[in-house]
């Protein structure tokens, strides 16, 4: 992909998109969600935001149709939405859309989350081949064995208001009570994740720990060093209070 002379430069988006991008976490509004990827980038500003959107459309044949938030998110940012045909060169062409993004961006490699998991991956095509559905049938199924494992069904207990995940940023909001911001450092069953903690358990702030499990509801929850586990039902989520 070559960038446009008489438009965009690279590195004219340096800094303005985040690395990590959404992949069916959004309905589609050019067809049906088992026949049309959904990719979503979040970017800083509303300008940039279009500037994004124009490459998109401009240098991609294969998209379908790529659009931006008409208002800005919660957070002052804004989202870049673009959709393709969910076949069997889906994974190669959101490599190829990607090798495009990153000389707008400068930034060397992506990650990206499916639908609403914890996880994010390292956005190589072998990978994107991997996870994401490539016909409706795989899709329904893929869609199906993840909202049971999403961070909304793990959240679901709690009564949230909202739950929201950016990156590997988790941002939760209760009724009648201020919003709180998590970075989200791996999820998994609670034997992996204790596997991956160095520092010990911190036995003086209980105070924290019965606070949140007010707010959240009933987790066990673990504080190692800065790093809080969240666990229930064999499912645990390590994240640090922002």
């Amino acid at each position: 992909m070559q960038l446009n002379e008489d438009s965009l430069q690279a590195g004219d988006l340096r800094d303005l998109v985040h690395h990590v991008f959404e992949v069916d976490s959004y309905r589609s509004k050019m067809g049906n969600d088992k026949d049309v990827v959904v990719l979503s980038f979040t970017v800083e500003s509303k300008d940039p935001a279009d500037d994004l959107v124009n490459f998109i459309e401009k240098g991609y044949q294969f998209v379908l149709d790529a659009d931006v938030t008409p208002g800005e998110l919660s957070n002052g940012k804004y989202k870049v939405f673009v959709e393709l045909q969910r076949d069997s060169h889906v994974a190669e062409h959101i490599a190829d859309l990607l090798y495009g993004v990153k000389k707008l961006t400068g930034l060397e490699d992506f990650k990206f989350r499916y639908y609403k998991s914890f996880d994010s991956k390292d956005a190589v095509r072998e990978m994107l081949e991997e996870v994401i559905p490539n016909d409706p049938k795989t899709y329904e199924e893929s869609i199906k064995e993840h909202k049971m494992e999403s961070y909304e069904h793990f959240f679901a207990k709690g009564r949230l208001e909202k739950v929201v995940m950016e990156g590997d940023l988790l941002r939760v909001k209760k009724i009648y009570a201020d919003p709180l911001q998590f970075k989200v450092i791996r999820a998994g069953t609670p034997e992996s994740i204790l596997e991956s903690i160095e520092e010990k358990i911190n036995v003086n702030e209980w105070a924290e720990v019965i606070f949140l499990t007010k707010y959240f509801g009933d987790f066990n929850i673990t504080k190692f060093g800065n790093k809080l586990m969240f666990e229930d039902k064999g499912h645990a989520v390590l994240m640090e209070r922002l």
